[in-house]
């Protein structure tokens, strides 16, 4: 008789996910999508009256949600969020300041790279001693961009950020393998956002967005969700140090 292979599962219940950049766009379309799933989902950011609306329209839905003051550049709160473990940290939290590189300020470059880079350091630095510490296993998640993987005019800055993220989630990922702490990253092309308002707005930049995707529109938030959803299960399972690229093409070619 055949034993036939069983799709492993997608339900998180019983799980904590902690959420960072949640007060909108794709922290919270993925905090969104890992609450349906089953997991009690902590949202934060800095906003918290804001964060308040959205679990309050998240329990509405009849799931499990709560809100968290959170200043991911400040190391001392990154830290007090873990008293416990969570056995998913999903980070959507960044920053982009684009300028010609010759006209990068310093105070631009010190503020990306202290959210983009060293904010998400010590946040994955202490979720994974959480959860090694419980000796628990765990899916740690940054929301990264096609930009760690290419290069783009005026965004020498973040495109810097993000190539530092793939390369400290791949060391990451090396180290914390045998304890079954999992790190990894979603890499989105242009999404439709309410930040992304401005670029979608101004003729040349779409053009050159448009240019670039293969497929014939610009991404949506629900585009995200899905992947957020397989790294935090147990589908992806196997999956470490390693990038979901949902570009339309974009670095296809």
């Amino acid at each position: 008789m055949t034993v036939l292979p069983r799709t492993p599962s997608f339900d998180l219940s019983g799980k904590r996910a902690l959420v960072t950049g949640a007060s909108s766009g794709i922290g919270l379309g993925c905090a969104v999508a890992l609450a349906e799933a089953g997991a009690h989902v902590v949202l934060a950011a800095r906003r918290v009256a804001v964060l308040q609306e959205a679990v309050t329209e998240m329990r509405a839905q009849g799931w499990s949600a709560e809100a968290l003051g959170f200043d991911q550049s400040d190391l001392g709160a990154v830290r007090a969020a873990f008293t416990e473990p969570f056995d998913i940290v999903l980070n959507s939290a960044g920053l982009a300041r684009h300028s010609a590189a010759v006209d990068t300020r310093e105070d631009d470059y010190d503020a990306v790279m202290d959210l983009n880079l060293k904010g998400a350091f010590f946040l994955s630095a202490e979720a994974a001693r959480a959860l090694m510490a419980a000796g628990k296993p765990g899916s740690i998640i940054h929301i990264s961009s096609q930009m760690g993987h290419v290069g783009g005019v005026e965004r020498a800055l973040y495109c810097a950020s993000k190539h530092g993220l793939e390369g400290m989630v791949k060391a990451m990922a090396v180290e914390w393998g045998k304890a079954n702490v999992r790190i990894n990253t979603i890499c989105p092309t242009f999404v439709r956002t309410a930040l992304t308002e401005a670029t979608f707005d101004n003729p040349e930049r779409l053009k050159w967005i448009m240019d670039k995707i293969k497929l014939p529109r610009v991404a949506e938030v629900e585009d995200i969700m899905g992947a957020a959803l397989f790294l935090a299960s147990d589908a992806s399972a196997m999956v470490t140090g390693t990038a979901i690229i949902i570009d339309g093409g974009w670095t296809a070619d």
